[in-house]
């Protein structure tokens, strides 16, 4: 499978929304919007972001948008952040996105945080080169409670 990275595209938002709503990739991922199916508030999100000096991209996998990558936050304390549609997990994609987008931002350290649970996250960070630093616990609104979380950086 091809997977590339491009700009946002306005095109792009209601696949990223109907993803963000998919219960069992909330789940997954933890910390999520209060509410995602606020689309006002989904919207005011990606144009802030779109409008801002973080990195956002579409994800395509053989032409087809699948999800969206991001470097986002102040320097020195940037972090990464991904989303591939559920349908395409377990293929690699969400591994190679990453790769491509941390070719695309050569600065570091870069840090990432997920769900301790979310074994398949922590792998696709692992195999970019992140380490787990930390340990963190953090309210996660797809769970309705405080659950655990894992720290990693990338450095050099």
């Amino acid at each position: 499978m091809n997977v590339e990275l491009r700009e946002v595209h306005d095109s792009d938002l209601p696949v990223f929304y109907r993803q963000m709503n998919d219960p069992e990739a909330l789940h997954m991922a933890a910390f999520t919007p209060k509410d995602p199916s606020d689309r006002d508030t989904f919207d005011a999100h990606w144009a802030r972001i779109r409008s801002s000096a973080d990195v956002v991209r579409t994800v395509l996998a053989d032409g087809d948008v699948v999800g969206s990558a991001a470097v986002y936050g102040v320097a020195g304390e940037r972090e990464v952040t991904y989303w591939v549609d559920r349908a395409y997990w377990g293929k690699g994609i969400a591994t190679a996105a990453l790769r491509a987008l941390l070719t695309e931002v050569p600065e570091r350290p870069l840090y990432a945080r997920a769900a301790t649970d979310n074994a398949g996250s922590l792998r696709v960070l692992e195999k970019c080169g992140f380490r787990a630093v930390a340990s963190a616990r953090g309210y996660a609104n797809a769970r309705g409670a405080e659950i655990d979380e894992t720290v990693l950086i990338l450095e050099g």
